[in-house]
């Protein structure tokens, strides 16, 4: 067996010369830290759950029929007629919401150790095109179904374009390709979703990963592994503290992989709604112009911004700030590398300042989400009496979120530019054991 692997390996080297120098540099000859923790398994789940989602996606697109009267019982037909079509159409909206979930984390880690610093700007700023464009992605994808919450979240998220001054009307009938959404916004909805988002997305996973693979990867000391005289035991010219990516992290990401899909499938086997967070009850019903649903909501990982968006409040008659407000605290997440100039990157070494202010601005992003989901307006009656004015004490709590939200990268900014941080030494080379 090894003679023939051995044949084959030949065969395309001679075909194609440039594939074996090319795996080396990215899998055997990529060194990557000796001290990766739980959260660098985030990065090869996110690639695991876009495999999931084309493939699951490439079968749902089978039967699938795009047009407004036959949508949702195409999606009925696939769950209830398909052989296993329930279980494709779970793993994909399942893939949907944990698709979230470990970009999420993979964010907060880099927020942790500081991977956005020099020289890993690029990285970062890919890293953040490839989210923003997963989020249009999840957008068109949720519209499809063409459930109630699917029409009004369309009508709702695009009317939001009506803001934007003089162009704004004529911008909404153009994304639409109707007055209201119809045939024809489920139409490029599908084409952009299908076809157009996922090959913008694959590459910028590639490109993400090749600037990453010429710097190197970051870790949770937040210092360069070295090269030089005291390289490896094998290597003087390898870094001191590096591995080879494959066979060691491949390996470890398989233990992580293994992990995750005992999760993903408890989910989809056995909670695939997960209470309506995940697949929203009103969505079972059909798309009805004449049925606004109790509350019009968007799906939990746009909560956060939605929330934003509400707590701003209109000035001069118009919600464009509330749009701006949305759009920003996105931006803003594109800026950090120059926001913070800080001298250390990770968490572990900076000052108290520092940690403080991550701590609440993770806060206020879980707080906004419960306020854009509506869980803040449910909890204060429950918690404080029927006769306390839920809007005014909703709107009071969103405000100082948003308002923390926003701060932390004011405060970084401050913080780091004015030299106001004190850090703990770094150590010159990277550290196995922590108190």
């Amino acid at each position: 067996m090894a003679s023939v692997f051995t044949r084959i390996g030949d065969w395309v080297n001679e075909r194609a010369p440039n594939m074996a120098p090319a795996y080396r540099k990215h899998m055997t000859e990529y060194y990557a830290p000796k001290n990766f923790n739980l959260w660098y398994y985030f990065g090869s789940l996110a690639i695991l759950v876009l495999v999931n989602q084309i493939v699951t996606g490439i079968f749902l697109t089978m039967n699938y029929k795009t047009s407004a009267a036959e949508a949702f019982a195409s999606v009925e037909y696939i769950m209830r007629d398909v052989e296993w079509g329930w279980l494709i159409r779970y793993m994909h909206s399942t893939g949907a919401s944990l698709f979230f979930v470990v970009v999420f984390l993979h964010m907060f880690r880099g927020l942790m150790y500081g991977s956005y610093h020099k020289p890993r700007e690029l990285v970062w700023l890919l890293g953040m095109l490839i989210f923003l464009v997963l989020m249009a992605e999840a957008f068109m994808g949720y519209v499809l179904p063409w459930g109630n919450m699917s029409f009004w979240g369309a009508k709702v998220i695009i009317s939001l374009f009506g803001t934007i001054p003089v162009i704004g009307g004529t911008l909404v009938e153009w994304i639409m390709g109707d007055y209201l959404p119809a045939d024809a916004t489920l139409n490029r909805f599908f084409a952009l979703h299908v076809i157009a988002l996922p090959l913008v997305l694959l590459l910028l996973v590639v490109l993400h990963i090749a600037a990453l693979h010429e710097v190197g990867s970051n870790n949770p000391d937040g210092v360069e592994i070295k090269k030089g005289p005291k390289g490896n035991r094998w290597d003087a010219n390898k870094p001191a503290d590096g591995i080879p990516f494959h066979p060691y992290y491949t390996v470890k990401d398989l233990f992580g992989v293994g992990c995750f899909l005992i999760i993903a499938a408890f989910i989809i086997f056995f909670v695939p709604t997960f209470g309506g967070w995940f697949l929203e009850h009103d969505n079972f019903l059909p798309a009805n112009n004449l049925v606004t649903p109790t509350h019009i909501k968007p799906v939990w990982y746009f909560t956060p911004f939605y929330a934003i968006l509400r707590m701003i409040p209109s000035f001069f008659s118009t919600a464009i700030w509330g749009v701006l407000g949305m759009f920003g605290a996105i931006a803003l997440l594109f800026l950090l590398p120059w926001i913070d100039a800080g001298k250390v990157r990770s968490i572990r070494y900076r000052g108290v300042g520092y940690k403080v202010s991550l701590g609440l601005f993770v806060v206020s992003f879980f707080a906004l989400g419960a306020v854009g989901a509506g869980v803040v307006a449910e909890v204060i009656p429950a918690w404080f009496g029927s006769h306390i004015d839920v809007t005014f004490w909703e709107n009071l709590f969103g405000r100082v979120m948003t308002a923390i939200y926003f701060g932390y990268f004011v405060f970084l900014w401050v913080y780091t530019h004015r030299g106001l941080e004190t850090t703990k030494p770094v150590p010159a080379r990277v550290v196995y054991d922590h108190d």
